[in-house]
């Protein structure tokens, strides 16, 4: 998990997720335990995704408000 001080890069996590679904559409027959662990790991990309995507937009708010004062 990230530390609150660090900012989610979501090109990055997008490369991330990406990889995941790779390895499920390679699989013709995935390793349960490996995809159980895969999708775990998607599950908290998303999760840190979401909260960046937040933070991103409470960045372009506020700035909107400095350039209409």
């Amino acid at each position: 998990m990230k530390k609150e001080n660090q900012k989610t890069n979501l090109n990055e996590t997008l490369k991330k997720l990406k990889e995941v679904v790779s390895w499920f559409e390679s699989q013709s027959e995935p390793d349960v335990e490996k995809g159980l662990e895969l999708v775990k790991e998607g599950a908290e990309l998303i999760k840190e995704s979401r909260e960046r995507l937040s933070q991103i937009e409470n960045e372009f708010k506020e700035i909107k408000k400095e350039i209409q004062k």
